[in-house]
């Protein structure tokens, strides 16, 4: 197959052709190997050598040599005193960017919402088959901590994911059943049909509650936060698990905060966060 140039136009409307971007024999392009390489912190750990990296990403060491090196020129990335990668400020400053209005807008309810509870409270949204936490509220009591701001869970495992999966559209709910599910926890629910059962419940009475299903020694209970008309967000709490029994005195107080929160995102495209591929990103 012959490869053809592409052709872009200046600002006087001049037509150029460009070099199309370099590719591996295998198909893969230099963006790719890139993002490949800096999916490699998604990986809990903080910093990796340039062996781990070049692995993780299925690239040959003297490009993933080539390529870190640019990524902390521009800031990307830095290299440690131990000679080791990480995370630069830069990917920092743009993530922040990310939810921002969401999250500016979101955080006085949910600061509210743990003033009136005193415990853990999140807001999230789905990305693909996963939920994205926007916002959380720490307390000082003792529990087990799923995620973070920016972190990611299957949408099976937590009360806000079940809530956000159940108020979908029918084919998105019905895609993700079809997928693969992965056992998180002892007690995570993986078969296809007692979930379509737990989401048909969660519909019916409005919020979504889970016992050690996400980690060991927590419990979550969340409602939904619509957006005209649709399903937005997720707004739940996180417990202990010894305080199952207790969780949905909190109902109220959930309630009246999402509905006072749906009032105040109304001005805000949630469509830019909500409208991502639903398949999981292909690092293959």
């Amino acid at each position: 197959m012959i490869s053809r140039p592409v052709v872009s136009a200046d600002a006087s409307g001049a037509r150029h052709p460009t070099r199309p971007e370099p590719s591996s024999p295998g198909g893969r392009t230099v963006t790719h190997k890139v993002l490949s390489l800096l999916t490699t912190f998604e990986d809990p750990r903080r910093s990796f050598t340039l062996t781990q990296m070049a692995d993780s990403a299925e690239v040959p060491l003297s490009t993933a040599h080539r390529l870190t090196n640019e990524l902390v020129d521009w800031g990307f990335l830095t290299r440690t005193a131990q000679g080791k990668y990480q995370l630069g400020l830069r990917i920092w400053e743009m993530g922040q960017n990310v939810g921002q209005q969401l999250r500016e807008t979101a955080r006085p309810f949910t600061q509210d919402l743990y003033s009136l509870t005193g415990e853990i409270t999140q807001l999230a949204i789905r990305d693909g088959r996963e939920i994205l936490f926007i916002d959380r509220v720490y307390g000082t009591k003792r529990v087990p901590r799923a995620s973070r701001v920016g972190g990611r869970v299957p949408m099976h495992s937590t009360a806000v994911g079940k809530v956000l999966l159940a108020f979908e559209e029918a084919w998105v709910r019905e895609a993700y059943l079809q997928g693969p599910m992965e056992h998180v926890a002892s007690r995570t629910v993986i078969n296809p049909g007692v979930l379509s059962r737990q989401l048909d419940a969660v519909a019916d009475d409005g919020y979504a509650v889970t016992v050690e299903e996400q980690r060991l020694g927590t419990c979550s209970i969340a409602v939904p936060v619509f957006h005209t008309g649709r399903i937005g967000a997720a707004l739940g709490l996180v417990v202990a698990s010894d305080k199952a029994s207790t969780l949905t005195r909190h109902l109220p107080a959930l309630q009246g905060i999402s509905n006072r929160l749906e009032q105040a995102i109304v001005h805000i495209p949630l469509e830019t966060l909500l409208e991502s591929q639903f398949e999981a990103h292909d690092r293959s």
